[in-house]
C-alpha cells in the first residue's frame, strides 16, 4: 500500500467492479476497498446495478482497514445525508419469544399428563392377565 488510509478517512474513488453483495472501489491505483450493499445507500437496494455502474466516481468513507489481509470496508451512504423519511422511520423491534413457564396445575380438563396415565396402564395391564 503506497498511500496510508485511515478508518474515519472520507475520499473519492472509481467503481471498479460490481457483484451482488456490493461494489468494490479503487481509492488509487493500487488500492481498492469493498462497498457492501448495505453502506450503499440509506434504504433497501435489491441490486447494486440500479444505484452504481462502473467507472462512476463515488464519495466513499473508510469503515475499517484490515492491513494484514490488504482490505477495506467503506461506505458510501455515511457520506450522505440521511433523508428525512428515513431519518424518521423507527427501527423495528425485534419480537421476543414468549416466556414459557411450565405450569404444574392440577387440571382434569383436556389431556392427562403422562404421570398420571401411566398408574391406569399399569392397571389395565394387571387386570388383562
Amino acid at each position: 500500500m503506497s498511500t496510508n488510509f485511515e478508518a474515519g478517512q472520507e475520499l473519492k474513488g472509481k467503481v471498479t467492479g460490481i457483484q451482488p453483495y456490493g461494489a468494490f472501489v479503487a481509492l488509487d491505483e493500487n488500492t481498492q476497498g469493498l462497498v457492501h450493499i448495505s453502506e450503499i445507500t440509506h434504504g433497501f437496494v435489491s441490486d447494486v446495478n440500479e444505484i452504481l455502474s462502473v467507472g462512476q466516481e463515488v464519495n466513499v468513507k473508510i469503515l475499517s482497514v484490515d492491513e494484514k489481509a490488504g482490505k477495506f470496508s467503506l461506505s458510501i451512504r455515511a457520506t450522505e445525508e440521511a433523508p428525512p423519511e428515513v431519518k424518521a422511520q423507527p427501527r423495528k423491534e425485534r419480537r421476543s419469544a414468549p416466556s414459557k413457564s411450565v405450569s404444574h396445575t392440577e387440571d382434569t380438563t383436556g389431556f392427562n399428563s403422562l404421570k398420571d396415565k401411566l398408574q391406569d396402564w399399569i392397571d389395565q395391564s394387571d387386570m388383562k392377565r
